[in-house]
């Protein structure tokens, strides 16, 4: 593998990624080629190998017409964007979780008694990093999503497919029409983030950026 040409070719796609506002609804995104992107999602890395996290692809237009007047951040991309992700992130994480152990014996391969002795561990974990209530438990699940999210959004760059993440949306709203379609699961999900995909409807402005300098510090 030539590493100088690996190297560019990843720059480039960063160069060539900005926050799409409005995409061609012309043009829509091989099965194939999200597949992609997903599966860049599912590999990427989380907190402890939980993977506290699911991926809803909304393509149903009825659904993101009800979520568009609650996501003002994706008011333009809701109705034009090839492809909607609704990024959940998990709830009720504690070191007795029923999810946590199935994680690390079924998915992880972890052998169960291991895991049960490991319980101690946990909470230690946990106390330091003072997840010692549900709200903080959910905010360390929603940290993990956003490595998801930029590795979904660097690999669709890089295949010549545009993206914009998305915060702007009243998460109480967005929670409440998705628990109403039974796509919470049985409380055990809220919506962490959003990210449109698509091709753009226009050419961005040149990218900005604070200097090396100014964003780095070599101690």
């Amino acid at each position: 593998m030539n590493s100088s040409a690996t190297k560019e070719r990843v720059l480039e796609a960063f160069h060539f990624r900005h926050a799409t506002k409005a995409f061609d609804p012309t043009r829509k995104i091989s099965e194939n080629d999200f597949r992609f992107i997903l599966e860049t999602g599912r590999l990427s890395p989380s907190s402890n190998g939980l993977e506290a996290w699911k991926f809803l692809v909304v393509q149903n237009s009825e659904l993101r017409e009800e979520l568009r007047p609650f996501a003002y951040g994706a008011y333009n991309q809701l109705p034009t964007a090839s492809h909607m992700v609704v990024i959940l992130a998990r709830k009720g994480l504690i070191p007795e979780s029923p999810y946590i152990y199935e994680q690390l014996t079924k998915v992880k391969k972890y052998p169960a008694e291991m895991v049960r002795n490991n319980v101690g561990a946990w909470h230690e974990f946990f106390d330091s990093f003072h997840l010692d209530n549900e709200r903080a438990r959910t905010a360390w699940a929603s940290k993990q999503t956003y490595i998801a999210l930029g590795n979904m959004m660097t690999s669709a760059a890089m295949i010549g497919i545009d993206s914009c993440p998305i915060e702007g949306f009243v998460p109480d709203r967005v929670n409440e029409i998705l628990e109403k379609r039974g796509l919470l699961g049985d409380d055990e999900y809220e919506v962490s983030v959003m990210v449109a995909f698509g091709y753009r409807a226009k050419e961005p402005r040149d990218k900005t950026r604070r200097t090396m300098e100014q964003v780095s510090e070599w101690i």
